[in-house]
C-alpha cells in the first residue's frame, strides 16, 4: 500500500496567530533579554553584554553608588561586583512582564574575594536581594529602575553597624524599664 502524503500549500500559514499571542511573544522576548543580560554581565562577568543588550541611550535611574547612570556605569557596576565577588550570581525569585516592562525580584549572592567599597577580602558570603524594573524595546534594554538592599550589603561587609535592639538604653543609674522623662 502506497503511503499518502499531505499536500503542501505554498503561501498559506499553517498556524494563524492571534494579536494576544504576538504580544505574549514580545513579552517573553523582553523577559529573555533581561535574564540573558543579567546572566552575561553579573554571573559570567561578560562586560561586552553592555554593548549586546543595552541601548545606546540606556538610562539607569538608580545607579549603584559611585557609578554613572549610563551604559558605562552599568559596565563599571558589573566589573566592581565581579572583581569583589568572582562567584556572584543572581537567583530569579519572580519575573513579570507587561508591555515593554520587565520586573524582577531577585537574590544575588557571592563570596567576597576582592576589595569593594574599601573593604578588604573577607572570604564571607553576602546576599543582596532587590527588585529591578527594566524597559525593553526591540531586543534592547532602554531603562532600569531598582531598589536593592544596599544597607544590608553594607552591614554584611561591616561598613554599617546598627544599634543592638535587644537592650534599651537607660540613663546612668536607672534600672531597665521605662526611661524617665
Amino acid at each position: 500500500m502506497a503511503s499518502l502524503k499531505r499536500p503542501q500549500l505554498a503561501g498559506v500559514l499553517s498556524v494563524l496567530r492571534t494579536p494576544q499571542a504576538v504580544v505574549m511573544d514580545a513579552i517573553e522576548q523582553n523577559k529573555n533579554t533581561v535574564t540573558e543580560f543579567i546572566d552575561a554581565l553579573f554571573t559570567k562577568g561578560d562586560l561586552g553584554a553592555v554593548d549586546d543588550y543595552l541601548a545606546e541611550e540606556f538610562i539607569n535611574h538608580d545607579p549603584p553608588v559611585g557609578v554613572t547612570g549610563d551604559r558605562e556605569g552599568m559596565r563599571a557596576a558589573g566589573a566592581i561586583f565581579r572583581a569583589a565577588f568572582p562567584d556572584w550570581h543572581s537567583e530569579m525569585d519572580i519575573l513579570v512582564g507587561e508591555g515593554d516592562l520587565v520586573v524582577e525580584h531577585f537574590t544575588a549572592s557571592g563570596t567576597q574575594q576582592g576589595e569593594i567599597f574599601g573593604v578588604q577580602p573577607s572570604g564571607h558570603a553576602v546576599t543582596l536581594p532587590g527588585i529591578n524594573i527594566w524597559r525593553v524595546r526591540g531586543g534592547r534594554i532602554l531603562e532600569r529602575w531598582g531598589r536593592l538592599d544596599e544597607l544590608g550589603l553594607l552591614r554584611q561587609l561591616g561598613l554599617v553597624k546598627l544599634p543592638d535592639r535587644t537592650t534599651e538604653r537607660h540613663p546612668p543609674g536607672h534600672p531597665p524599664g521605662p526611661v524617665p522623662r
